[in-house]
């Protein structure tokens, strides 16, 4: 009986998918051969051109993500009386537009009062203030209630318009995250302020630039 080789090469063909076109994608994990030891083997992969699928194959999370001195993405969503707001109604104006994680919890109430208690100032400057989160119109407007809220509050059911907009999550992505965009009268980003623990700053930061547009 033959005695098997010390060190026996497994040869593993990855079968070709057969594009429509030729594929360029670079994968970083694969190359074209690569070697690697699996007990006292030897496993070597190779790979043909044709063996890579077409980009179309691929389904990529694409994040967009809004930056100052752009224009942000449009929306409509329903306000707190259920009525439907687009961000469109505000040009002519500066508007402030902060995302924030859920009514009622101490942080976000603490900011929608921070708000509301310099709302006048905000007024003054022109602005108007909108807040959005994931809660439906029925939990904005107890909300709105029960802190007196003279500003309006949006419901972006399933965030969309976050994603849209591209605001980070906090706390490893297990909290929507606290985002203040400030808008000039041409619907231009001015200044985008990310803070979940302080949420009374976004009301000094956005002020400070409002008073000086």
């Amino acid at each position: 009986m033959a005695s098997l080789p010390t060190n026996p090469v497994a040869h593993f063909v990855v079968p070709s998918l057969t594009p429509k076109t030729p594929s360029s994608i670079k994968l970083p994990f694969l190359s074209k051969s690569s070697n690697s030891q699996f007990l006292g083997a030897q496993i070597c992969v190779r790979i043909s051109p044709t063996s890579v699928p077409s980009s179309s194959s691929f389904k990529f999370a694409i994040s967009s993500k809004v930056n100052k001195g752009q224009a942000p993405p449009a929306f409509t969503l329903k306000d707190q009386d259920g009525r439907n707001v687009s961000l469109s109604k505000f040009k002519g104006k500066p508007v402030v537009v902060y995302f924030y994680p859920a009514d009622e919890t101490p942080g976000c109430t603490k900011q929608a009062c921070a708000f509301r208690d310099s709302y006048e100032k905000f007024k003054k400057a022109g602005a108007e203030v909108v807040g959005i989160s994931g809660d439906d119109s029925s939990s904005h407007k107890a909300f709105a209630k029960k802190y007196r809220l003279p500003f309006t509050l949006l419901s972006d059911e399933g965030n969309k318009v976050r994603k849209e907009w591209g605001v980070p999550a906090d706390l490893f992505g297990t909290l929507p995250g606290r985002q203040t965009y400030v808008l000039d009268k041409n619907g231009i980003v001015q200044l985008i302020y990310n803070n979940q623990f302080q949420p009374e700053k976004h009301i000094d930061e956005t002020l400070k630039l409002l008073q000086s547009l």
